[in-house]
């Protein structure tokens, strides 16, 4: 009897321990397909979420911007660097709205046939899939750093894009921060910040220039260089015909300070301040301007003497930044 009453529970046990598996495996597939189905629902959410908050793709973006009009111009200044000037063309050319490309020129003889045969095949071996990007040179007598504000009969964009040929961001940056022009398209949009600051000393009618790292500390700017910079095509009109010829004539004799009177030129239309896009820059030059011994104390004295012109401080600090939040985690 003892012998049953063991075997009968031994055979109770396993058959509970059985219908416990089976409830376990059982609750297991449930919850897994449960997870399953939570996931595929955020995925397609996710996929959708641009539809249900009035939003597109960046795709169907690009999709409905293919008209030249909602595209953009570059206007690339250069000057004796070939090689950087062919790295930057061959970069830019690959932009998805780019419309079309100035070169502003201002040295004494003209572009070479070679150099000009080069980056047309680049840009036509780039623009393959459809665009027509146009390549142009805008010949200039003159040796100035306001030619490359010089207004442009042709262009077929609002929007320009000014960079200078040493400078390189990518594709991505800089459709982004069209993007952003386009929300603001009176006001500079642009990757390199600075800012002006008054006088500690106490002087209200001296002004300080600051450089990247009086940005980087207070956060603060009221600038962005014309060295990698979106605004309206306007501005060179502007430039052209209603900067003061006293400004133009002070920044042809020191070769400097043409991206501080373009800053000055939109603060005073606008009232409002620049947008600083967030962009990974790559230089790929050695030299320029900025490298010279005394660039920020000459600067300073530009500020100075704009503001003088101008009659009042036209810039507006601000410490907005603009960042692409698809590519990073946190914000």
């Amino acid at each position: 009897m003892a012998v049953m009453r063991g075997s009968v529970w031994n055979r109770r046990t396993v058959q509970r321990l059985r219908q416990l598996l089976i409830s376990t495996v059982g609750s297991m597939r449930v919850k897994l397909l449960l997870c399953c189905c939570i996931g595929f629902t955020l995925i397609v959410l996710a996929n959708r979420a641009s539809d249900f908050m009035g939003w597109t793709s960046h795709t169907a973006v690009l999709e409905r911007s293919s008209d030249s009009r909602k595209g953009y111009s570059i206007v690339m200044n250069t000057w004796k660097r070939y090689d950087l000037l062919k790295q930057s063309i061959s970069h830019y050319s690959r932009c998805p709205r780019l419309d079309s490309i100035h070169i502003v020129w201002s040295e004494p003889s003209p572009p070479s046939d070679s150099l000009t045969k080069f980056l047309d095949h680049i840009v036509h071996l780039n623009t393959r899939d459809g665009r027509q990007v146009e390549l142009k040179y805008d010949i200039n007598k003159e040796d100035s750093l306001n030619n490359r504000f010089k207004e442009i009969k042709d262009l077929r964009t609002d929007a320009v894009f000014s960079i200078d040929d040493d400078v390189i961001f990518p594709c991505s940056s800089v459709e982004f921060a069209f993007d952003v022009w386009q929300s603001a398209s009176d006001t500079m949009v642009g990757f390199v910040p600075r800012m002006h600051w008054v006088d500690p000393k106490g002087d209200e009618n001296h002004y300080i220039y600051g450089g990247w790292w009086s940005v980087w500390w207070t956060g603060t700017y009221s600038m962005v260089l014309s060295k990698a910079a979106f605004f309206h095509k306007k501005y060179l009109s502007l430039y052209t015909n209603e900067m003061p010829v006293s400004i133009k004539e002070f920044i042809t004799k020191n070769r400097n300070c043409e991206d501080i009177a373009m800053s000055f030129l939109v603060a005073n239309v606008t009232n409002a301040p620049p947008i600083w896009v967030k962009g990974k820059i790559f230089e790929i030059g050695s030299t320029g301007i900025s490298t010279l011994g005394g660039h920020t104390e000459k600067r300073t004295n530009c500020v100075d003497r704009f503001v003088a012109e101008f009659g009042r401080m036209p810039l507006v600090p601000t410490s907005v930044k603009a960042v692409d939040s698809r590519n990073i985690w946190f914000w």
